[in-house]
């Protein structure tokens, strides 16, 4: 599992842009950067929905004050989910970015793969929050029970940032 010192392995993401999906590499995003990922087990699930995403969208002015260039919410749905998600929670329209890691790249190359076939959440990710510079984890929340969103919320990671 990813550790705070590691350097995040770079993924293929997607999302859907103006002319449809389109494949983001996640290096891009990362190199130079001061950047805030944090991943759901999935899009319109209570906790996700009602809790974690819109924890982010509180405290983005917070991050920003902090040097955060770039919110990244990434989950295993598809990109059009990711897409619809983002603007019925109103992350969109916060300039949250929402990413799909539908293939489980990322999710599984750091070790947050999240597998619970009773509820239907197949190849998804456990829930957690990184502060990441320019590729490397700064700080990394990660909830012990994948309903629960403290330490990853956006008020948890601020507090573990200082």
């Amino acid at each position: 599992m990813i550790s705070v010192g590691d350097q995040l392995p770079d993924a293929t993401l997607t999302l859907i842009g103006d002319n449809g999906p389109e494949q983001v590499q996640l290096s891009d995003k990362l190199k130079g950067r001061k950047v805030v990922l944090f991943a759901v087990p999935g899009a319109f699930t209570s906790t996700c929905h009602s809790a974690h995403v819109p924890s982010f969208i509180r405290t983005k002015d917070q991050f920003a004050a902090k040097g955060v260039e770039e919110i990244i919410c990434l989950a295993g749905n598809d990109p059009f989910v990711m897409k619809i998600w983002g603007e019925n929670t109103g992350a969109a329209e916060a300039g949250i970015t929402m990413l799909s890691d539908a293939e489980c790249t990322l999710t599984e190359a750091i070790g947050m793969r999240l597998d619970v076939p009773s509820a239907g959440l197949i190849g998804r990710s456990l829930r957690y929050a990184m502060l990441v510079e320019d590729g490397e984890v700064k700080v990394l929340n990660k909830e012990e029970n994948p309903g629960q969103c403290e330490l990853s919320a956006g008020e948890g990671l601020l507090e573990s940032m200082g």
